[in-house]
């Protein structure tokens, strides 16, 4: 971590509702599974989506603006979208730290799973295309998330 700009380094947890969502999360994997529990987070995260909804976009820039300005909302950090051949990739930055009850592995796959039906809601409300998969790949970076909105083909 000592590499990682500030503002780039995840935020601290909010007391009562982020030991709540660990507890939870925790139980769902033990109880669950990983695949199961990521299922069912990143449906929430679609349903968080549909509570929240972006005003429509014209460009990637105003995407990403609208996508920050929800996220400053639940203090999750930020995303920077960027056009790539025939992709966009997100890269999500400054999530919560959470409570370091979870692995920081475990915490990152938690939160991804979020994340991902939230954007995944999000583009597909910007005209996106359900055939399009968003997939999201863990750094080594306990801080950054990285997502890609990309046809399979």
């Amino acid at each position: 971590m000592e590499n990682v700009p500030q503002q780039v380094r995840p935020h601290p947890y909010q007391p009562g509702w982020f030991d709540l969502f660990s507890v939870i999360a925790g139980g769902m994997l033990e109880n669950a599974g990983e695949q199961d529990s990521y299922a069912f987070l990143q449906q929430m995260g679609e349903q968080l989506a549909q509570r929240y909804p972006l005003a429509e976009a014209q460009t990637v820039h105003d995407l990403e603006v609208q996508i920050n300005l929800a996220l400053a909302r639940f203090n999750w950090g930020f995303v920077d979208v960027q056009p790539h051949d025939n992709a966009l990739v997100l890269t999500h930055m400054a999530f919560p730290a959470g409570d370091e009850t979870l692995d920081a592995g475990q915490w990152r796959g938690l939160l991804g799973a979020v994340l991902t039906g939230l954007y995944s809601a999000w583009l597909l409300a910007q005209g996106g295309s359900e055939q399009v998969a968003l997939v999201c790949d863990t750094t080594a970076e306990d801080a950054i998330l990285l997502f890609r909105y990309q046809n399979g083909q």
